[in-house]
C-alpha cells in the first residue's frame, strides 16, 4: 500500500501502474488541473508541487521540497504530504504568495503560474528573508515566456520578507503527527515495490527478475512520459535508509548512493567547495530535490554531471547485492555506452570519495548553452596534486567528449614532474586533450567545437592555479 496526505486527506493505494506518474494520477484520477503539463521531462516547471515531510532539521519540524511532478514516480510521495496549487487559498482569501504575485503583476497567460507559485511556496516555507540569489535558485526549474522574471521575483523577494504564518505553519505539529502515522510495514503495491532493507531488496529483486530500480525517476521517467515506454514492475530504493546515509570519515566522504543531491550538497560543497559550479548547475531545484548521484552514476550517461567530478577524485563505488559488498574504482565502472560493471543482482550502495590533501588543487567546469537546466556539451574535472611546484598526479574527468564519462591518462603520464606554472606544461596539456578524444557532432556542440573547448578549459585551470609567487616571477622574466 502507498498511503500519504493530500492537503490534510489521507490517501491509499492498493493498487498502481508501476509507471504511473504523479502528474497523471493528480490530473486523472484526482482532477485537480491546476498543475499543468508543459514538457513531460522536468524542464519547464509547470508540473511543480510540494511533496512535505517530516525534517532531519532540529530548527524545523516539517521539510517543503519542490519536485516536477511529470517525472516523480507514485512510490515517492509514501508517507509525504502532497500540496498542489489548489490547496493554497483559504476560501476566497488567496495564499500570501499569491497575493504577492497579483500585487507584482507577476502572470499573464497563467500556464506557467502554478508551477511558480508553488515554488515560490516552498521557499516561503524554507528560508526567511532569502536574498536574491535565493529567491533565483528556488525559480530556477520554472521557466516563463510571457511576464517575464523582474515582477517574479519582486514577489518572491516581498512575501519572503517575513516568516511563514499560514494554515500550513499553523497545522505544522498535527501534520507532522499525521505524517508519522503513515509509516508501514508493508510498502508498496504488487508491482510498485518499496523495500525497506537491503535484505527485502535483495529478495524483491530475486523474485522480480525484469523490475527496473529506481531511486530519483528524473531519467529513468523520461521512458515513459517521452518515449510512451512501459514497465509492469518497478523497484523502488527511496525507502532503504541505508542508501540514504552521509558520514564522513577522517579520510573520506561517504554518500548514499539513493540520497537526493539536493541533500548531500551541503556536506560535499563543505569538502569540495570547487564542485560548486556542477551542483548549482546540476538541472534545476526540482530535479536536485529528487535525482540522486547513485543513479547519475548507474545510468553511465556520457554526459552525466555527477561521474566526471568522481572521476577526478577518484571515487569508490561500494556495490551490494544483499550479502556482499565490493568496492570498484569508478574509473573501471563505465565499459561502455550505457554498460557498466553493476552485475544482475547488484547495486550501487554509497560512493566513497577521499578527502583532499592541503597541496591539492581541484577546479570543475560545464559548458551549456543554458546556464541551468541544461545538458552539458563539455564538462571537465581536474584534481592536480603539487610538490615544491612540480606535478606529482593530475587526474581528470570528462563528460561529453566520448560514449562514457572518461579520464585522460596521457595527461598524467605527460605532465608528472613538471613544474606545473611553466608555459611547457600549459600547452602540452591543451594539446594533449585537444588530440585525446573523437566527440561526436550533435545538437549541443560540433566535434571540433567539444575539442577546443576541452583544451581551453586546461589553460583556464591552468591560468588559474598559477600562485602568487609564479605570476610575479613571470612578470620579471618578460619584462
Amino acid at each position: 500500500m502507498i498511503r500519504f496526505l493530500i492537503n490534510q486527506d489521507i490517501v491509499e493505494i492498493d493498487e498502481a501502474r508501476a509507471d504511473l506518474t504523479l502528474l497523471q494520477y493528480i490530473r486523472e484520477y484526482r482532477k485537480n488541473t491546476g498543475t499543468k503539463e508543459g514538457c513531460a521531462a522536468g524542464d519547464c516547471g509547470a508540473c511543480t508541487v510540494v511533496l512535505v515531510e517530516p525534517s532531519n532539521d532540529a530548527s524545523t519540524s516539517l521539510h517543503y521540497r519542490t519536485v516536477n511532478s511529470c517525472i516523480t514516480l507514485m512510490s515517492a510521495v509514501h508517507g509525504k504530504q502532497l500540496l498542489l496549487v489548489e490547496h493554497l487559498s483559504s476560501g476566497d482569501t488567496l495564499h500570501p504568495v499569491q497575493q504577492a504575485l497579483v500585487d507584482h503583476h507577476g502572470s499573464q497567460c497563467g500556464f506557467c503560474t502554478p508551477g511558480f507559485i508553488m515554488s515560490m511556496f516552498a521557499l516561503y516555507h524554507t528560508n526567511s528573508k532569502p536574498n536574491r540569489d535565493d529567491v533565483l535558485n528556488a525559480l530556477s526549474g520554472n521557466l516563463c515566456r510571457c511576464t517575464g522574471y523582474r515582477p517574479i521575483i519582486d514577489a518572491t523577494l516581498k512575501v519572503c520578507e517575513q516568516q511563514a504564518n499560514d494554515q500550513f505553519s499553523q497545522r505544522e505539529a498535527e501534520t507532522l503527527t499525521r505524517l508519522t502515522a503513515l509509516k508501514a510495514d508493508n510498502l508498496g503495491t504488487t508491482n510498485i515495490i518499496m523495500p525497506t532493507t537491503r535484505e527485502s531488496l535483495k529478495s524483491a529483486i530475486s523474485q522480480n527478475p525484469s523490475a527496473q530500480l529506481v531511486a530519483g525517476s528524473t531519467d529513468l521517467s523520461l521512458q515513459f512520459t517521452q518515449q510512451l515506454k512501459n514497465i509492469s514492475t518497478l523497484i523502488s530504493l527511496s525507502h532503504i535508509e541505508s542508501l540514504k546515509q552521509c558520514t564522513t570519515t577522517e579520510r573520506s566522504l561517504l554518500i548514499g548512493a539513493a540520497l537526493p543531491i539536493n541533500d548531500v550538497a551541503p556536506l560535499l560543497l563543505r569538502h569540495f567547495p570547487q564542485a560548486a559550479e556542477l551542483i548549482t548547475r546540476f538541472a534545476s531545484l526540482p530535479i536536485r530535490n529528487q535525482a540522486t548521484i547513485g543513479g547519475n552514476v548507474a545510468n553511465a550517461s556520457p554526459i552525466g554531471d555527477m561521474p566526471p567530478l568522481l572521476l577526478a577524485l577518484q571515487a569508490l563505488l561500494h556495490i551490494d547485492n544483499g550479502e556482499n559488498i565490493r568496492t570498484v574504482p569508478i574509473n573501471t565502472f563505465f565499459e561502455g555506452y550505457r554498460k557498466t560493471k553493476l552485475a544482475y543482482g547488484e547495486w550501487i550502495s554509497a560512493i566513497e570519495i577521499p578527502l583532499l590533501e592541503d597541496r591539492q588543487q581541484v577546479a570543475a567546469y560545464k559548458i551549456s548553452k543554458r546556464f541551468e537546466d541544461d545538458i552539458s556539451a563539455v564538462c571537465a574535472v581536474f584534481k592536480l596534486t603539487l610538490e615544491e611546484g612540480k606535478i606529482v598526479t593530475v587526474t581528470s574527468g570528462f563528460g561529453g567528449v566520448a560514449a562514457t564519462p572518461v579520464q585522460c591518462n596521457e595527461l598524467q603520464n605527460a605532465l608528472a614532474g613538471k613544474q606545473f606554472s611553466s608555459h611547457e606544461t600549459m600547452s602540452i596539456g591543451k594539446q594533449i586533450l585537444f588530440d585525446a578524444f573523437t566527440p561526436i557532432d550533435d545538437v549541443r556542440a560540433s566535434a571540433q567545437y567539444r575539442k577546443t573547448v576541452l583544451a581551453n578549459l586546461w589553460h583556464r585551470f591552468w591560468l588559474e592555479n598559477q600562485t602568487q609567487n609564479n605570476i610575479e616571477t613571470r612578470v620579471v622574466q618578460h619584462a
